[in-house]
């Protein structure tokens, strides 16, 4: 499992763009972990006044954090590709984004993950994404957790 810190040893991300608050597991080819969904958040100001919605754009970002932590020490993910994505459920403040990626293929230095957001069990968003393995200058540290 990873806090904050080893998070943030991690990811190049940092607040208020740093979108993964923990994460509970990281196998060969599946990592998972969530964000907890804060009303202080900046983007609730105006997305939207008097009823706060989580832009689909940043469960998405969430989701990409997610996989940089499953592909640390392969290179850094740069997203290429994002395939059959759906929103089924709108995040609110004070909901926990429960957060799952799962490799299903490579190519190259190209993968395609599946992706799942979910809250209290229910799918928020769910599909597809490529994304290239950039090299990474320099190493990172090893990912594996339990």
């Amino acid at each position: 499992m990873f806090g904050w810190s080893e998070i943030l040893e991690r990811l190049p991300h940092r607040p208020p763009f740093l979108l993964l608050d923990r994460v509970l597991g990281v196998e060969p080819g599946r990592a998972w972990g969530y964000k907890n969904i804060t009303m202080n958040e900046p983007q609730f100001r105006g997305h939207f006044p008097g009823n706060p919605v989580l832009p689909g754009v940043l469960t998405i970002e969430s989701l990409l954090q997610l996989t940089w932590i499953l592909y640390s020490g392969l290179g850094s993910p740069r997203l290429a590709g994002i395939d059959r994505l759906k929103f089924r459920r709108q995040v609110k403040p004070g909901d926990r984004l429960d957060l799952e990626v799962q490799e299903v293929e490579i190519d190259g230095e190209y993968r395609r993950v599946r992706v799942r957001a979910q809250v209290d069990g229910q799918v928020a968003s769910e599909g597809i994404l490529t994304l290239f393995l950039e090299a990474s200058s320099g190493s990172r540290p090893d990912a594996t957790c339990e």
